[in-house]
C-alpha cells in the first residue's frame, strides 16, 4: 500500500497549542555566515532566504550566536519588508563574552540581555518566538518562567519555547506556568531523526500531552543521513575533536558520526534509489510524517540543497519502504516502557479485558 501525503511550504501547521501557523519546514539560519569555517556567504544566504519564502516559507530559525551573531544579521536584513509574514524564532543561552559569567545561562539577566540584542541584530520590535536553548542546570524554572512571562507582556515576545532541556523539567515548567497563569511554552525544539529516535520514549508523549508543538534540529544527522559520510569519515578517539573548524568536526564533535548512523544512512540510500530521489528527501519525509512533528529546521549550505530538501515535500512512500527505514533505526524502550510492555504487567493491570484507549493516547 503507498502511503500520500500531501504537503506544501504554504499548508501551514499551528505550533503547539496555539493559534500561530508556521510552515512543515522551517529554515534554519545556523549556515548564514562564514565565520564558523563552513557557512554560506552573503549572497548564498541570500538566495536561499529568497528561494524558501518564494515558495511560501514563513518559519524562520536562528540563535544569537549562531556563526557569532552574523546570521541574526542578515535575517533581519533579508527578512526587510516582509518582517510582518514571517515567524522570526531565536534562543538564548549561550555565552556571549567568553569571560562574563553572567553572559550565559537561563537566568533573567542574560534573558533580558541576550533578547535586546537579538531584537537589534533582527532590526525588529518584537520575537514571534523566543527558545531557551539549552538548560544549564542552575537557574530555578520560576526565575525562567517569570521573565519569559514579563517579556510576552512588555510585547517583546510573543511565543514561549525550550530545546534541549530534560523532560522532567520541561513538564515541571509547563505546569508551573499553567498553575501560576504565566505564559505558556507552545514549542519545543529537540534532536529527531532516523539515526536519532530516543525522544519518542518520552519527549514526544510529553509535548503531545502538554500542547508543545515539535521543531526537529539535524533532521538529517548533520548530512550523515544524506550520504555525506562513509566508513572512512569515521573517527578515531585521537581524531575526535571538541569543536573544530568544519562541518564535520561539528557532527563529530556531537557523537553523530558513528557506524549505526552510517547503517542507518545505507539503509536510506537504498530506499531513495528505488524511489528516484534523493536520500536527504527520504529522510526528511519520513519525518514530515511522524506523529506530533509540527516541522524539521533545515540547515541548507546552498540554494541547491534547498531546494533539494524541500522535495520531500511531495515524496510519497510505499509501506515496505517505511517498514525498512522503522526497522532499521528501530531504537529499544528502556525503562520502564520495556517494563509496562510485558505480557506480565498487561495481564497484571488488565486481565483479559480489552479497554480502547483514547485516540490522543
Amino acid at each position: 500500500m503507498r502511503t500520500f501525503f500531501n504537503n506544501a511550504l504554504d499548508c501551514y501547521r499551528l505550533l503547539g497549542r496555539s493559534g500561530l501557523r508556521v510552515s512543515p519546514m522551517a529554515l534554519g539560519t545556523m549556515t548564514f555566515g562564514t565565520d564558523w569555517g563552513w557557512g554560506a556567504d552573503k549572497n548564498e544566504a541570500r538566495r536561499i532566504f529568497d528561494a524558501y519564502v518564494t515558495r511560501g516559507g514563513n518559519f524562520l530559525d536562528t540563535a544569537g550566536n549562531y556563526t557569532n551573531g552574523a546570521a541574526e544579521e542578515w535575517l533581519g536584513e533579508f527578512a526587510g519588508a516582509d518582517r510582518e509574514a514571517l515567524v522570526l524564532s531565536t534562543k538564548y543561552t549561550l555565552l556571549r563574552r567568553l569571560t562574563d559569567p553572567n553572559s550565559g545561562g537561563n537566568h533573567r539577566k542574560n534573558m533580558v540581555a541576550s533578547v535586546e540584542a537579538s531584537l537589534r541584530r533582527l532590526r525588529t520590535d518584537y520575537l514571534d518566538l523566543l527558545y531557551l536553548h539549552m538548560w544549564d542546570d542552575l537557574t530555578p524554572p520560576e526565575e525562567i518562567l517569570r521573565a519569559m512571562d514579563d517579556l510576552v507582556r512588555a510585547g517583546k515576545v510573543l511565543y514561549l519555547g525550550i530545546s534541549n532541556t530534560p523532560v522532567w523539567q520541561i513538564a515541571r515548567m509547563q505546569t508551573i506556568a499553567d498553575l501560576r497563569g504565566w505564559s505558556p511554552l507552545i514549542a519545543v525544539q529537540l534532536e529527531y531523526n532516523l539515526a536519532e529516535r530516543t525522544a519518542e520514549h518520552d519527549m514526544l508523549p510529553m509535548a503531545r500531552e502538554l500542547g508543545l508543538g515539535v521543531v526537529a534540529w539535524s533532521p538529517l544527522a548533520g548530512g550523515v543521513l544524506a550520504g555525506k559520510y562513509t566508513d572512512a569519515d569515521l573517527p578515531s578517539d585521537a581524531r575526535r575533536p571538541v569543536v573544530g573548524t568544519t562541518r564535520k568536526d561539528l557532527i563529530v564533535a556531537n557523537d553523530g558520526l558513528t557506524e549505526r548512523s552510517l547503517t542507518i544512512a545505507e539503509t536510506v540510500r537504498q530506499v531513495a534509489r528505488q524511489l528516484g530521489r534523493s536520500p536527504a528527501q527520504v529522510a526528511l519525509a519520513w519525518l514530515l510524517r511522524r506523529p506530533g512533528v509540527t516541522a524539521p529546521v533545515l540547515g541548507a549550505r546552498t540554494r541547491a540543497q534547498l531546494e533539494d530538501n524541500l522535495g520531500a515535500l511531495d515524496l510519497t512512500f510505499d509501506d515496505h519502504h517505511l517498514e525498512r527505514l522503522s526497522s532499521a533505526s528501530a531504537i529499544t524502550p528502556g525503562y520502564p516502557h520495556n517494563v509496562l510492555a510485558r505480557p506480565l504487567a498487561r495481564r497484571s493491570m488488565h486481565g483479559d479485558m480489552r479497554i480502547q484507549p483514547n485516540s490522543h493516547s
